[in-house]
């Protein structure tokens, strides 16, 4: 039973500047929002825009949108949204040990894919090259056009209008240092990635453990856990060494991370951004260590030929539909049409193209080109 009065931003606000390490963003000094609002009674800045996030439309359709595999591949696969989750859970962890902001790091490990399109990093080389004379096609950049232009739900602006930190967060290519909280995402995305991709191609048995044996950091996991629990079965022996990997990695980027800052020691958040160099990042050894593994990955699962046929179909998918819209848009849908009208026919086609999950690609390819529409032309 509730005893006290309940917990008001003010006060949430004042936990964080007893709570968080001088160098972290604090709620109260953020720059603010492109529109001014009144502010929340009992949610800071920053949990206001992570809720923002969870409710919008771009976060839900992560669900349904690649990260390695198409989504009619399989349904066990990793998709977009739970990669996203897996990020988030590994940033929460990172910035809590470090006393950084973590409302704020969990706000942008929610938005950092959000500007992905369907099919993947296919999808999204695809519609570059199809927009490279009318300023090109970058995730990053889509997702600061969503969270600022095509989410529509608040009567009084366009977007989400979130704080600046958090767009900004959201160009983690900027000319400018990141944020403490941007770079733990940064690291963790990359954490999360490496690591949960092996299992996805150990289960879709494009990978083998065998061949793995060859990449220094799953050599160590997997010895360092053979001789702890020699019992194992298979399955349950893959799924513990990746959990080592991932907490071999976080601990490694906890302790340089670590010692980066108290040699550093950073007064304030802007102090921080103004270094030359990151300061949340692995050690340069670890660092060698995941270049190995993401070189491994590179050449033995992103580019295993099944992967590939599947990438090149997907990219046809895209240029073919956009070349139709755009030559004639009337083929589009009325609420998209508004929004070609609005913005022009190549950037509000790579619009309503960038906004698609796989599934709701593959149906609008075979309403346009296929006469056969129970046939999925990915499988």
């Amino acid at each position: 039973m509730l005893t006290t009065d309940p917990v008001t931003r003010e006060a949430l606000e004042e936990r964080e500047l007893r709570g968080l390490a001088p160098h972290a963003m604090k709620a109260r000094d953020s720059r603010g929002r492109d529109h001014e609002e009144p502010e929340h009674p009992y949610r800071t800045a920053y949990q206001r825009d992570r809720d923002r996030i969870i409710h919008s439309s771009a976060f839900r359709r992560l669900e349904y949108k690649t990260q390695v595999f198409v989504n009619s591949f399989g349904d066990y696969y990793r998709t977009r949204l739970t990669h996203t989750m897996e990020v988030a859970q590994i940033a929460r962890t990172i910035a809590r040990a470090l006393e950084l902001n973590e409302d704020l790091t969990e706000a942008i490990a929610l938005a950092h894919d959000i500007g992905h399109g369907p099919f993947g990093h296919t999808g999204e080389h695809a519609l570059h090259e199809l927009m490279r004379e009318h300023g090109g096609f970058e995730h990053n950049r889509q997702a600061l056009r969503i969270v600022e232009v095509i989410e529509r739900k608040y009567p009084d602006f366009p977007g989400l209008n979130l704080t600046a930190e958090v767009r900004h967060s959201l160009l983690k290519h900027s000319r400018e240092q990141l944020c403490l909280e941007a770079q733990v995402v940064d690291a963790s995305d990359r954490i999360a990635y490496n690591t949960h991709d092996i299992d996805d191609g150990l289960t879709s048995e494009l990978l083998r453990e065998e061949a793995l044996d060859e990449v220094e950091l799953w050599r160590e996991a997997a010895a360092a856990l053979r001789q702890r629990r020699p019992d194992l079965d298979a399955g349950r022996r893959r799924y513990h060494t990746i959990r080592t990997l991932i907490d071999v990695a976080v601990t490694d980027l906890l302790r340089a991370s670590g010692a980066r800052l108290v040699a550093a020691a950073p007064d304030g958040p802007e102090h921080a951004r103004a270094l030359p160099h990151r300061l949340i990042a692995p050690s340069p050894e670890m660092e060698e260590k995941q270049a190995a593994l993401a070189r491994f990955l590179s050449a033995n699962f992103y580019n295993e030929y099944r992967v590939l046929r599947m990438r090149r179909k997907a990219a046809r998918f895209v240029r073919e539909m956009f070349q139709a819209l755009t030559e004639e848009p009337g083929l589009l849908p009325p609420a998209a049409r508004v929004w070609v009208d609005e913005h022009g026919p190549w950037r509000g086609v790579c619009d309503y193209l960038a906004g698609m999950t796989d599934r709701e690609a593959l149906l609008e390819y075979r309403r346009l080109f296929s006469a056969d529409s129970e046939t999925d032309p990915l499988i």
